[in-house]
């Protein structure tokens, strides 16, 4: 080896050629999908139990890999070991699953046991390998073949190539899955609530101050009586509601600087600005704090969802302490 092939430029160079030789298989892979992928698509969407994913050796780690997808957008999976499955694992596997084999040759032997389950059982068996002639494919109901790629490897050993493609097929599986389930980000939050991601699928509901500690006063209180509700709940500012209870009108620091020369003479109605900036309580967080962002406003207040009843408040330092920022 030249002493220049351990120069950093060889380095970054060798990188890049991995990453061509990877990215040309992706590119093969998504012209090859054909009606096979939408029938792999139809029969785990009409599975009334789980997708059972298993591989062995790297296929194994991918295949926990689409498993926790899976199982994040929507669609219940579960990896179980091939080894183990044949040690008595094989009873984590029910009728109403749908069972996903990856390999790359398609004739890995530690999945024999696997595929003699399924076929005995009856149960739905999807298997994803590179060669359309191999065991895996003729007996699985519904085989996907990857497209035919050298492997990144220099000696074409490694599984590198293989895996990549058999790791974004994957995904792109979960994927479809999630877009005909209509998976909502409210309902990856619910899969989703610990850490900076469940902090960003946070709703307003749920850092919003609730109705007992919200400052409010009536249209004729006295500018006195607002004063006093301002200062009393900390969030600069306090609402004005009407006898029936709907949200006229929001009275501010600013409100307050801009009447100061008149400010005692009047009531609450005669100093708010009206037709506040709300916000409903089923909206992502991130969206109110954008909005209060947006008008430089510390606070919004939040209403139920006929527009008008006040059912809390929702101020930016809830927000940045949630991780928002």
């Amino acid at each position: 080896m030249s002493p220049d092939a351990h120069t950093p430029d060889a380095m970054i160079e060798r990188g890049r050629r991995v990453l061509r030789t990877e990215s040309d298989a992706l590119a093969l892979l998504a012209a090859s999908l054909d009606a096979s992928f939408a029938r792999a698509v139809e029969v785990i969407l009409g599975a009334t139990g789980r997708v059972i994913v298993s591989g062995m050796g790297k296929s194994g780690h991918v295949a926990r890999k689409i498993a926790a997808t899976m199982a994040s957008t929507g669609t219940p999976a579960l990896f179980v070991h091939p080894a183990e499955a044949s040690h008595g694992d094989l009873g984590m596997i029910a009728r109403d699953d749908v069972v996903l084999l990856l390999s790359n040759s398609g004739e890995t032997p530690e999945l024999a046991d696997l595929i003699a389950f399924t076929r005995a059982r009856g149960i739905p068996l999807i298997g994803i390998a590179s060669n359309p002639e191999s065991t895996l494919i003729r007996k699985a109901d519904h085989g996907i073949v990857l497209p035919r790629a050298p492997e990144a490897c220099p000696n074409g050993l490694a599984p590198t190539t293989s895996t990549t493609m058999t790791l974004a097929l994957g995904d792109a599986l979960a994927v479809a899955l999630m877009e005909q389930r209509a998976f909502t980000p409210q309902n990856f939050r619910e899969f989703h609530p610990g850490g900076k991601l469940g902090a960003l699928l946070s709703t307003v509901s749920d850092l919003m101050h609730g109705v007992a500690e919200l400052p409010l006063v009536a249209p004729d209180a006295p500018m006195s009586d607002a004063l006093l509700s301002i200062s009393a709940r900390g969030f600069g500012l306090t609402g004005v509601v009407d006898s029936a209870g709907t949200l006229v009108g929001v009275i501010t620091d600013g409100d307050l600087r801009r009447n100061m020369h008149r400010l005692m003479q009047c009531t609450a109605g005669e100093v708010m600005t009206a037709r506040p900036k709300t916000i409903a309580p089923d909206e992502l967080a991130t969206e109110a704090l954008a909005r209060m962002n947006r008008d430089k406003i510390s606070a919004l207040f939040v209403v139920a969802k006929d527009g008008h009843q006040p059912v809390g408040i929702i101020h930016i330092h809830d927000c940045l302490r949630a991780g928002l920022g």
